[in-house]
């Protein structure tokens, strides 16, 4: 059985050779084709990797009141201006919003780290109002711990009597999750079709090359030989083309990723979102793409030989 395993995977590679051009034809129809299939899957799962990100990034800031010092431990002595003295309702905000059924974490942000963001990206001028001055509230930023508990959260928050205003983005939180469902969705359908397409376009490529030697085939029929035994070597060819043909997209595919991804990990840092890591995807990419190369050309020529081996 070894033996016979062996002189078919030698007999593929002489056949390899011995076909020339036809072989070059095959190897590049798969080179062309995963490289193509390479780049769709890519921004295929990124575009859903980003689409959970935006989803999963949807939070709810609530407000406190002005007369609201949650995060401070010492206040003003509403009897003497000149005396400080312990809050007695330190974090009593943080600790009933903690308690709130499906919150992930609380943040707090104080309206002077608030002004200080407004300042660093809009410019100067909003430095004239340090201090007390300052127009903006405390604010706790609620992450749910599932993105459909948003809502249920942003109104149970409102019902504290310390908080002004909640901001759960709206109609806007509804548009981004329906977004998000139907690129998840259709992300699935493309790449399942992208796949089909290829497996339809490399099969026809190899079923050329049988078709060349449809008469090596009946030959073999003629003096007796098994199905089986003709099959191998086509099998192990179609494997091989595969293999050959995957080396350039896996690389290709992997190059441009990392350039991809210098290029556009900044502006998106920016909104809290990120591509799929270079150091996970591009070895998944390269697995997948000689995967799907050896995969799809031994079953390419496995179909297309079924014709010749009919009895």
């Amino acid at each position: 059985m070894i033996r016979t395993f062996f002189r078919h995977l030698w007999d593929s590679l002489k056949n390899l050779r011995r076909n020339g051009w036809m072989t070059i034809a095959a190897i590049t129809s798969v080179t062309v084709t995963l490289i193509l299939v390479g780049i769709f899957l890519s921004l295929i799962l990124n575009t859903n990797n980003l689409a959970k990100e935006l989803e999963n990034n949807v939070r709810v800031v609530a407000y406190m009141r002005l007369d609201v010092h949650d995060q401070s431990q010492t206040i003003q002595d509403p009897n003497n201006a000149g005396k400080t003295i312990t809050n007695p309702n330190y974090q009593q905000v943080y600790n009933e919003i903690k308690q709130i059924p499906n919150v992930k974490s609380v943040t707090f942000s104080s309206k002077d780290a608030q002004l200080k963001q407004l300042t660093d990206s809009l410019g100067k001028a909003w430095t004239i109002f340090k201090g007390d001055a300052n127009p903006l509230y405390d604010a706790y930023i609620i992450q749910a711990a599932q993105p459909k508990n948003v809502a249920q959260i942003s109104a149970d928050v409102k019902k504290l009597s310390q908080i002004s205003q909640v901001n759960d983005g709206g109609a806007n939180t509804k548009k981004i999750f329906s977004l998000s469902n139907v690129i998840q969705t259709w992300g699935a359908v493309g790449a399942l079709l992208l796949i089909l397409v290829a497996v339809f376009l490399i099969s026809n490529t190899i079923r050329i090359t049988i078709i060349a030697r449809s008469r090596e085939i009946q030959i073999m029929r003629l003096v007796g030989a098994k199905n089986s035994y003709i099959r191998w070597p086509f099998f192990l060819e179609g494997a091989w083309v595969g293999l050959v043909g995957a080396i350039i997209p896996a690389f290709l595919v992997g190059f441009l990723y990392q350039v991809a991804y210098q290029g556009l990990e900044k502006g998106l840092e920016s909104q809290a979102m990120s591509l799929l890591k270079p150091a996970q995807f591009i070895p998944f990419m390269t697995i997948l793409i000689f995967a799907l190369g050896i995969i799809i050309g031994a079953l390419g020529s496995v179909i297309s030989m079924r014709r010749y081996l009919k009895a």
